[in-house]
């Protein structure tokens, strides 16, 4: 495993603060929160996804650059089923879009927290046990054979806000901003908090899926961490842009399966067969783009036949 400098860290955390600065202060009071400013702000974080990569190729050579690429790339497919998940929590809970900014602010704070924990402490077993490469082979095996058969945006409640709603006292509705609330004497959680609560529990179960499909393209502790970063900082945004048109995706639960397939088979036979960065980033535009195209061209022949 190549070593980082120092400054490379201190860079990126700098970089990774201000952006949460920035994310946080150009949101409050509900505003960007239109289709138009969602669309405008995606793009920026995936320039910016896609900029970091850059300064990773300049500085720390081109491997790392595409080790960099393909994790993002991988990072952000899959983070499209925390939007279905998003899109599940907010219509179960009744979560005015003027209050999810917050909500999704502070469950995008808790995500980058977990998956550092969940990447440093992967590649620590790795570098000590090679044969937990298997394990994780195989975990992205099974999850990839759950994801082809379900389709994430056609669930209608979440197990784990259900189980919560159940155990504690909650308020019937949203009581504005807050997450906790005093109502005759009772401290009671409101919605908003069981949103939070939800986000962060479904996040730390795909990271079980995410990272190490990850950990397929590189071991690089600052390239799987700075590419996880900047995959999760545009969810906010990607969730605006995606929630109104989640059931028009028809088949793009099959390429997320096929992009945790090919992670999964990639680590368990990386012993014997070594697949280039640069080839895992072109299998992984490919199979998503397909998923996509195939999905937009089922919705125009759907609408031809109604017309």
């Amino acid at each position: 495993m190549q070593s980082t400098p120092s400054w490379a860290w201190v860079v990126f955390w700098a970089l990774l603060l201000a952006l949460l600065v920035v994310d946080l202060l150009a949101h409050r009071g509900g505003r960007g929160q239109s289709r138009r400013a969602a669309v405008l702000w995606s793009l920026a974080w995936v320039g910016l996804g896609l900029g970091f990569c850059g300064f990773v190729w300049v500085t720390l050579g081109s491997e790392r650059g595409h080790e960099y690429l393909a994790a993002w790339l991988i990072e952000k497919s899959l983070s499209l089923d925390n939007v279905f998940v998003f899109l599940v929590i907010f219509r179960s809970l009744n979560v005015p879009q003027r209050y999810q900014h917050e909500v999704l602010f502070l469950g995008i704070f808790g995500a980058l927290v977990f998956r550092a924990l969940f990447i440093f402490v992967g590649a620590a077993a790795l570098q000590r046990w090679g044969w937990v490469s298997y394990v994780f082979g195989a975990i992205l095996l099974v999850t990839a054979w759950r994801v082809f058969r379900e389709d994430p945006s056609k669930q209608e409640d979440n197990r784990v806000v259900g189980w919560l709603a159940r155990k504690l006292p909650v308020t019937d509705q949203v009581e504005g901003p807050h997450f906790v609330v005093k109502l005759q004497g009772r401290r009671l959680a409101t919605p908003l908090l069981l949103a939070l609560v939800g986000l962060e529990v479904t996040d730390i179960l795909f990271a079980v899926d995410s990272v190490p499909a990850a950990f397929s393209v590189t071991t690089d502790t600052f390239i799987l961490y700075s590419s996880n970063a900047f995959a999760i900082l545009g969810l906010r945004a990607l969730y605006l842009v995606i929630a109104g048109a989640v059931g028009q995706l028809k088949y793009l639960h099959y390429g997320l399966a096929g992009v945790l397939a090919f992670a999964g088979v990639k680590m368990v036979v990386e012993t014997w067969v070594h697949i280039p960065p640069l080839l895992s980033v072109a299998i992984i535009v490919v199979v998503i783009g397909g998923a996509v195209g195939a999905s937009l061209a089922h919705r125009r022949s759907v609408r031809q036949a109604e017309a």
